[in-house]
């Protein structure tokens, strides 16, 4: 792929690394285009940061077909950067335009873009502590035509955000366990990432606020089961110290940081398992004190303890003592030491950004 580059004028360009205390406000100089139409990608370009330009018309402003990525690049101690699980995040939105009629894009090309322009914006990424460069990838209809079918044209574009920390992971989170508001319906797109099921989660969300909660923990459309939370996968630490997750299905969004938990069963020493979580048995397993600690897993949140569940009711029911425990501090110190370069990684998990310019 040819990727033409156009970059800010060096008295404009940032030269010293962002100290952001927020996730997601700042941005980096550049971003990365390309357009679709006619059956083919075309147009690879680096460009400043700057608005896009769309017609009121386009298929994402009336139909909302587009999907996005999230995944962090980090500074290792050696100065250089370091991606983590990229080919995982490519092959998901891939799967994810799948869902939603969008043409897939080749991995390799993902990845090059990626590369190239961290490359150029790499002076941007954050140094301390609890920080990333947060990855924003976007696909979606542009065509400026009315009627309900797939575009037949779009952009993908591919922007950097110096980020903090999500939330402060000392303190435990509270999560809205609601009854009355649901995510995904069997068949549909709740696997995919796609840009209408968190707009369509907005709503819950500003319940959750009022109550005191910090997200949603939504079940099944027949309340019976334990799904997802707008923004993360979920799990629980039973008296055994094993860690229980849901099990995927169509309308779960599989996480990167889920499956890579997983994956670090044994170096963990925990046994760490997918089940089908009936609603009032987990309820009553916090109740009876089997479920000793319960948490969050996502790119954004890494991992994250949760001392509390509120109800549609606002009735709030407590988990073990309240607080961040030890089986979930420990998976997420673990897990952020891999991604900084503070312990060796499986193989294949983090890749080297080259030095290309």
């Amino acid at each position: 792929m040819d990727i033409k580059v156009d970059l800010k004028p060096h008295f404009q360009r940032r030269t010293t690394p962002y100290h952001p205390t927020e996730f997601g406000r700042l941005r980096s100089d550049h971003m990365f285009l390309m357009d679709y139409d006619e059956g083919n990608w075309h147009h690879p370009r680096i460009v400043p940061y700057g608005p896009l330009s769309l017609y009121p018309g386009a298929k994402i402003l009336n139909y909302g077909q587009g999907i996005f990525e999230g995944q962090k690049a980090f500074r290792h101690d050696d100065g250089e950067l370091y991606l983590f699980r990229a080919d995982e995040h490519a092959q998901r939105l891939n799967q994810s335009a799948a869902k939603m009629c969008l043409p897939p894009l080749l991995e390799n090309d993902q990845l090059q873009a990626l590369e190239t322009l961290l490359d150029i914006d790499r002076h941007c990424t954050p140094t301390q502590e609890d920080s990333c460069l947060y990855i924003r990838p976007l696909l979606f209809g542009n065509e400026d035509a009315l009627g309900v079918n797939p575009s037949k044209s779009y952009l993908y574009c591919l922007f950097f955000s110096p980020s903090g920390s999500y939330y402060d992971h000392s303190k435990a989170l509270r999560l809205f366990l609601t009854k009355k508001f649901h995510r995904a319906a069997p068949g549909g797109s709740g696997q995919a990432k796609a840009a209408g099921n968190y707009g369509g989660s907005l709503y819950a969300l500003q319940r959750a606020h009022e109550l005191g909660a910090f997200q949603v923990l939504y079940l099944d459309v027949n309340n019976q089961r334990i799904e997802e939370t707008g923004a993360s996968n979920h799990f629980h630490v039973n008296q055994r110290d094993g860690v229980i997750l849901p099990r995927f299905t169509d309308t779960i969004l599989e996480s990167i940081t889920a499956r890579s938990i997983m994956s670090l069963e044994g170096r963990l020493g925990i046994a760490i398992q997918p089940e089908s979580i009936g609603t009032d048995a987990f309820i009553a397993d916090i109740k009876r004190k089997y479920i000793r600690e319960a948490g969050v897993l996502g790119t954004a949140m890494v991992v994250g303890g949760v001392g509390e569940y509120v109800f549609d009711s606002g009735k709030v029911l407590s988990v073990g003592d309240g607080r961040v425990g030890p089986i979930t501090q420990k998976i997420y110190t673990l897990l952020r030491n891999i991604q900084t370069g503070k312990e060796e990684a499986p193989e294949g998990w983090l890749k080297k950004v080259p030095r290309l310019l």
